[in-house]
């Protein structure tokens, strides 16, 4: 059995959008993962609520948000200790090199470009989990 095809130990993916088709498809999406339970938030400040009282073990965050971007929640997150390690994929309609740039310059771990390709979602989302867990042991 390779890697790849080992279960996920328990894991929690924030799922964070303003848009609820884009939130129910990503969640529909992580479904498909066995151990994965997903919770989701509609803007920067649910975000970050969420965060403080979920724990999750990665954040899939949209970056055009009402409010508070996903590069602003980004930045929070990664410059606070306690939510620093948190992977955070970045997931956007936005793919100029600029936007990118950005996102790396506030800590994005990783970037999926809408629309969302399925598998491509999936397997960075189990390997970031995989990586995530090995860390914690």
């Amino acid at each position: 059995m390779s890697e790849n095809e080992l279960p996920l130990p328990p894991s929690k993916v924030l799922v964070v959008d303003d848009n609820l088709q884009n939130l129910e498809l990503l969640e529909a999406y992580l479904e498909e993962v066995d151990g994965v339970t997903t919770i989701s938030a509609t803007d920067g400040q649910g975000c970050l609520q969420k965060v403080a009282s979920e724990k999750p073990d990665l954040i899939l965050l949209d970056i055009m948000m009402p409010r508070m971007s996903g590069y602003e929640v980004c930045q929070k997150l990664k410059s606070d200790p306690e939510t620093k390690d948190i992977p955070i994929i970045m997931v956007t309609a936005l793919f100029e090199e600029g936007d990118v740039e950005r996102g790396t310059e506030v800590g994005a771990n990783d970037f999926v470009s809408k629309p969302v390709n399925r598998v491509d979602l999936l397997t960075r989302v189990k390997t970031f989990l995989r990586v995530r867990h090995a860390q914690a042991d």
